[in-house]
């Protein structure tokens, strides 16, 4: 199984993205390990959703991290 991922960050913006293992990926990013949220600490895990490949994962990113995206993720979250 893969993952796509959202989390939230302490300055309440959003990270979109996927991993293999989530659970490793969320220590990751929690540790200060992943550059792109080691300034934007804590994070918490908003939303995941399973993929059965690694290539529809990181499609499912990229589609999240379009405005049609991000707007489905506005109204998912709320």
């Amino acid at each position: 199984m893969f993952y796509t991922y959202v989390l939230k960050c302490a300055d309440d913006r959003l990270y979109i993205g996927w991993a293999a293992d989530l659970r490793k990926r969320l220590v990751q990013h929690r540790a200060g390990r992943v550059p792109a949220t080691a300034h934007r600490l804590p994070v918490r895990l908003e939303y995941y959703e399973t993929c059965r490949s690694e290539l529809k994962a990181r499609l499912r990113e990229k589609q999240l991290k379009t405005g049609f995206g991000r707007a489905y993720l506005k109204r998912r979250l709320e």
